[in-house]
């Protein structure tokens, strides 16, 4: 991992759109930390304001206040004299950010209500997982877990619960980044993600909540361990 390398635009001319007629520091906070949570600015990469901001069409005060929201958001860091990079996770914030999913994801199922439920959302990302499984594309896959989430998520019809889940989730990819087999990490929820997608549709609710506490209890300890792993490993040829 390339602690100096610099990430451009990483494709955000496409997101321009995205800030209609004002472009505000939050609007491109919510774009950059979509692209941090679909792994296109992994760990230790420096954004360049020169970069972004072209791409997206805004001023530098209000990049450096996007850049500053990011910060709060545990998601990027400034270094001084140096610029600003996206965070390297601890694995202690590992372990951190599953006990907030627990605590988030699973009350938000336990508190659904009366069936049926809207999933659309959840059956969109589910078949997108499975597709990029089909062509071992483990980013992919990756990037289909998270949308999985933030649309159970969503089901709780709460902004502020989005928010913070959106911030949480970016953080995980952080962590996924590093893992050096990706396929060995996120293979085994494919499955568990239709489980539980099955079981929100027949309207089992309780069936769901106990299905997404086992999941991520397991994913918690694998990703923990991988995680712990990549970062321990050396990166410099062996010595003799």
């Amino acid at each position: 991992m390339d602690a100096n390398a610099t990430v451009e635009a990483g494709g955000l001319a496409d997101d321009r759109a995205l800030l209609g007629r004002t472009s505000t520091a939050q609007r491109v906070a919510d774009i950059l930390r979509t692209r941090i949570a679909e792994g296109y600015f992994p760990p230790g990469a420096r954004l360049s304001e020169d970069g972004i901001g072209g791409a997206l069409g805004v001023s530098r005060n209000t990049l450096r206040e996007a850049f500053r929201l990011l910060t709060h958001e545990r998601l990027l860091v400034h270094e001084l004299n140096r610029g600003v990079f996206v965070r390297v996770l601890a694995v202690g914030d590992v372990d951190d950010i599953y006990r907030t999913r627990r605590l988030v994801e699973c009350a938000v199922v336990r508190g659904l209500g009366q069936p049926p439920y809207p999933l659309d959302g959840l059956g969109v990302a589910v078949a997108d997982g499975e597709a990029a499984a089909r062509t071992d594309d483990w980013n992919g896959v990756s990037t289909a877990n998270i949308h999985f989430h933030r649309e159970l998520v969503a089901l709780a019809g709460s902004a502020r619960t989005d928010e913070l889940m959106r911030g949480v989730l970016a953080e995980l990819r952080l962590a996924f980044h590093v893992v050096d087999d990706p396929r060995a990490l996120h293979e085994p929820y494919l499955v568990r993600n239709r489980e539980i997608l099955d079981a929100l549709r027949a309207g089992e609710r309780t069936t769901a909540e106990r299905l997404l506490a086992r999941y991520l209890d397991e994913s918690r300890t694998r990703v923990a361990a991988a995680y712990a792993r990549a970062v321990d490993a050396p990166t410099g040829p062996a010595a003799d």
